[in-house]
């Protein structure tokens, strides 16, 4: 089943087209990227599907359910999460009250704990730093908040965009094996990622934007030798 869907979808910003009748799917279990230089559309593709851009035309589904006209408290509430670029943590807030304020939309506090406590299980360095402010944290750290606090509103789906970006190739590492367990725990992924070679380690399958356009999807293990992704994106390294 496909847990998200984007059929044919165009988004202006004023009279500038950012998307150009784009269709892609995320599958369940399945962690999908999409790759593409700066201003291709990514990001725009994350805020529409989180109903924080308005489509113009064509259709995103959720989980069987158009949500091409909801309201982004609707979309959390069904499930689907946006870790924005940048991480915007709480910087004078704990890690604790961050992780809390991703259960906002969750009216049983019981079952926020229990995910905090899951969350601390899978990033164990968060539950040493409960108390410690968030701004305090290093860029890894707050990274690695900003996922955890997306995990905390219940996700059957996460879209992160840019995780890795300013952070050093040990952390980045990090940050790609935790994508990878939150998607064997059940929890389907959409990453946005300019480090494509690490992303396409990870993801099951993975889209090319070029100019609010997909020109190139595939098998991750076929795309990290693709000719075109190799030269476009991935080099010599």
């Amino acid at each position: 089943m496909a847990m998200l869907e984007f059929q044919d979808v165009e988004v202006f910003y004023g009279k500038v087209q950012a998307l150009r009748g784009i269709s892609l799917n995320v599958e369940e279990g399945e962690i999908v990227a999409l790759l593409g230089n700066n201003g291709a559309g990514k990001t725009t593709t994350l805020s529409t599907a989180s109903a924080l851009v308005r489509l113009h035309s064509g259709s995103v589904r959720f989980a069987g359910k158009d949500i091409s006209k909801a309201h982004p408290w609707n979309v959390v509430d069904a499930g689907l999460i946006h870790v924005p670029e940048g991480r915007r943590i709480f910087s004078t807030l704990s890690v604790l009250e961050n992780l809390q304020l991703g259960g906002y939309l969750v009216k049983d506090r019981a079952t926020v704990a229990k995910r905090i406590e899951r969350v601390y299980e899978l990033l164990p360095l968060l539950a040493q730093r409960r108390t410690q402010q968030g701004g305090t944290l290093s860029g890894g750290e707050q990274q690695m908040l900003a996922i955890g606090r997306g995990l905390v509103a219940g996700p059957k789906m996460l879209m992160l965009d840019e995780p890795s970006m300013g952070l050093a190739p040990l952390i980045v590492a990090q940050v790609m094996r935790v994508i990878s367990e939150i998607r064997d725990q059940g929890t389907a992924v959409l990453l946005v990622e300019q480090n494509a070679r690490a992303a396409l380690k990870v993801t099951d399958r993975a889209y090319v934007i070029d100019n609010g356009a997909t020109t190139i999807e595939g098998r991750a293990a076929d795309l990290l030798t693709d000719s075109r992704i190799v030269d476009a994106y991935l080099g010599n390294g």
